[in-house]
């Protein structure tokens, strides 16, 4: 899941491949991300983002996080990001993400419980 994504096409075809992998969808799990992808974050790069996480949740059999996508939150200049909520219900704003920066979060946070500090956008937003 690797690919560039160029067209809605793609987008659903990718969709379709992540729901069998990840339910982007389904019911409540014990965390969640939700992938920002308005306009402003598609442009960013948020498709790769979401592909990226998607194939890393599945890579690392993480089974807890339930994925899903929004639209813009209207913080623009930190595209591409994704909120992550944990069991607990405290959000995390990961911004100006990175197929790398993601492969970290999941690895780090996301399975270790240790937020990823310098990727997170601190202020009210959080």
């Amino acid at each position: 899941m690797n690919e560039k994504i160029g067209s809605p096409q793609d987008l659903l075809k990718l969709r379709a491949q992540a729901r069998s992998q990840v339910d982007l969808r389904g019911g409540p799990k014990e965390a969640q991300v939700v992938v920002h992808m308005g306009t402003c974050g598609i442009a960013a790069g948020a498709r790769d983002i979401v592909s990226e996480l998607v194939s890393e949740l599945d890579k690392n059999q993480v089974q807890t996080v339930t994925v899903r996508q929004s639209g813009c939150i209207g913080l623009c200049d930190q595209e591409p990001m994704f909120t992550y909520t944990d069991k607990t219900g405290n959000n995390f704003l990961y911004v100006k993400l990175t197929r790398a920066k993601v492969r970290e979060v999941v690895e780090r946070h996301l399975r270790r419980g240790e937020p990823v500090e310098q990727y997170i956008m601190k202020g009210d937003a959080t």
